[in-house]
């Protein structure tokens, strides 16, 4: 009997401590460290009828595995002159989604000839369903959610795009 009030007082002891230990590590938060946009090139739109202009952006590439899975994931925003443009080795259907993504982004689907085939606007932050492409695609502009529209991006406009 001694024993067992021996065993059920270090028990007790013992409780507060684990207890507070687990407080100390719900405390404890990971920082990530900010990713700034890197102007690497520019990208023009242009009217799908004519060389018109429509707009700019300063843009930033997605190539690489890495960069094509991550794209705008983890970043607080970007100007609206500002965009991302992802260029795949293949030509296929693809699909994109907002895992990690912090803000709305309008995603435009682009066909190998430049023309937009498809658009998926105002795509919602932390969603993972699978935004697709519905056509075979060559590129990808990412833009501030509500500019394509604001900016009278459509289905058909032209892109051209060059590095700095």
């Amino acid at each position: 009997m001694l024993k067992l009030k021996s065993i059920i007082w270090v028990l007790i002891a013992a409780f507060p401590l684990v207890f507070s230990s687990c407080k100390e590590d719900a405390k404890k938060t990971i920082s990530t460290q900010q990713i700034e946009f890197t102007h690497e090139g520019n990208l023009n739109v242009y009217l799908n009828t004519s060389d018109s202009l429509k707009t700019n952006f300063d843009i930033e590439f997605a190539e690489t595995d890495y960069e094509t899975q991550t794209g705008l994931m983890y970043r607080k925003g970007m100007k609206n002159n500002q965009a991302m443009l992802f260029i795949f080795p293949d030509i296929a259907t693809h699909s994109f989604y907002m895992k990690n993504t912090e803000f709305s982004l309008d995603i435009i689907y682009i066909k190998e000839d430049m023309t937009i085939a498809s658009m998926q606007e105002n795509a919602q932050p932390f969603n993972e369903s699978g935004l697709s492409s519905m056509a075979p695609i060559k590129y990808v502009l990412e833009i501030n959610g509500g500019l394509a529209e604001a900016l009278g991006i459509s289905i058909g406009d032209r892109i051209s795009f060059s590095r700095n």
